[in-house]
């Protein structure tokens, strides 16, 4: 058995997925820590206070806390944060000082998680092991008119070259790592995300929609994800305004704090001549999600970068083809004319032709179905929280934890 301290900055695994800063990131860390505790492991997840009103210790089940910890202004945005972290480091070091409880690893997500988690095994001197989930330098790669600072770029070097493991979710985001960043490859492991079989699994579908208030010989194209330019929406509007005859495309994500970006999407929409057509909710609780993927004929993910690509594999899960960008993780999740289709072109064009074939072929559409839930067992969350588990004792096991971190005193 292991005590496991868990840093999420800047998201906490209790918000809802698809808001502003919550989404793939807030699943992985919420079931990891349900199937470690399932294992004997306990485990503390430290995130930043953003709410006056819940208590700083929140018990998800007999071996999971989430604690809160106070780390500038409630309202801080991300951008920002990095200013508070040592105010954060230090209110994680007096809560572990006031509980007693001594930790054996520290599992970080997200760079300036990152910069916690190395401060924390200097402090402690325990073996560090971190998730970057996105990586600055590649989203700059794959989106010119999203720049990340290189202020993150470079603390995510030096963070991924002082960790003693680091955890990807695909092989292309390991290439990365090692190309972009200068990180030996015996200092990366390579493990996917997973996906809960059991709740992500076909339904009956004319059931599903009645539920929902969905007619039953409508055609739905689904999106699901944050309401953010990176995840291609602009795209997926603008493919389906090539399509011909009834259909629905349905973008579930975001909440209040995206209303300008749904604005300009809902606008888009309208000068698309398709406003009838699209329907904006905001982020369902992910408990409701396989109702919406299987009230889908088809679920679209136009991202122009994904280090893995959970809303895919969901989708794949609950029987649905995908059709994706050829990016990132999603080249690794979605097998090209096996369990969806693969479009190497972030153009609004191939993605419509790949729908209209879909939206066209029910028998194409139920054989590559099948096959994405097939493909999907391979994703089941016990099968992954042992490889990551694999990975935590022989950290643990390792001999020598001792080197000064390079990035503890480093100001971010």
């Amino acid at each position: 058995m292991c005590n496991i301290a868990v840093v999420s900055v800047h998201t906490s695994p209790l918000a809802r997925p698809g808001t502003r800063d919550s989404g793939g990131m807030n699943v992985y860390i919420r079931q990891l820590s349900h199937e470690m505790g399932r294992r004997a492991h306990t485990m503390d997840i430290f995130t930043r206070r953003t709410d006056p009103d819940p208590p700083e210790i929140t018990i998800i089940d007999e071996r999971t806390r989430v604690i809160q910890i106070k780390a500038g202004p409630l309202g801080a945005g991300k951008d920002s944060l990095r200013r508070f972290l040592p105010e954060f480091r230090d209110g994680v070091l007096a809560f572990q000082r006031r509980e007693g409880r001594s930790y054996d690893l520290v599992h970080s997500h997200y760079w300036l998680s990152g910069w916690v988690g190395q401060a924390l095994k200097t402090k402690w001197q325990v073996p560090h092991v971190i998730m970057f989930h996105t990586l600055g330098e590649v989203k700059n790669r794959h989106h010119l008119d999203q720049r990340e600072p290189e202020y993150r770029i470079d603390g995510e070097r030096l963070i991924a070259q002082g960790v003693d493991r680091v955890i990807c979710a695909s092989q292309g985001e390991q290439d990365m790592l090692q190309s972009l960043y200068g990180v030996p490859a015996p200092l990366v492991s390579v493990v996917p995300c997973g996906v809960d079989i059991e709740r992500f699994r076909p339904l009956g579908r004319l059931r599903v929609r009645r539920r929902l208030g969905i007619p039953p010989k409508e055609r739905v194209v689904l999106f699901v994800g944050r309401i953010e330019p990176l995840k291609g929406i602009d795209v997926l509007l603008r493919a389906v305004s090539h399509l011909d005859g009834e259909f629905r495309v349905l973008v579930i994500g975001g909440d209040g704090k995206d209303l300008a970006r749904k604005s300009e999407l809902s606008a888009l929409a309208t000068a698309l001549h398709i406003a009838d057509k699209a329907t904006f909710l905001d982020a369902v609780p992910h408990r409701d999600l396989p109702l919406y993927y299987n009230a889908a004929d088809v679920c679209v993910v136009p991202s122009y970068y994904e280090s893995f690509g959970l809303v895919a594999v969901e989708a794949m899960a609950c029987g649905v083809p995908v059709i994706a960008s050829r990016v990132g993780g999603l080249r690794e999740t979605v097998q090209d004319g096996q369990t969806g289709y693969l479009v190497p072109w972030l153009c609004p064009e191939p993605f419509a032709e790949r729908l209209e074939l879909l939206l066209n072929n029910e028998p194409l559409r139920r054989n590559l179905g099948r096959e994405a839930r097939a493909a999907a067992e391979r994703f089941r969350w016990s099968d992954v929280a042992a490889r990551v588990e694999d990975v935590y004792h022989d950290l643990v096991h390792a001999a020598h934890y001792l080197t000064p971190s390079r990035c503890y005193n480093r100001e971010l």
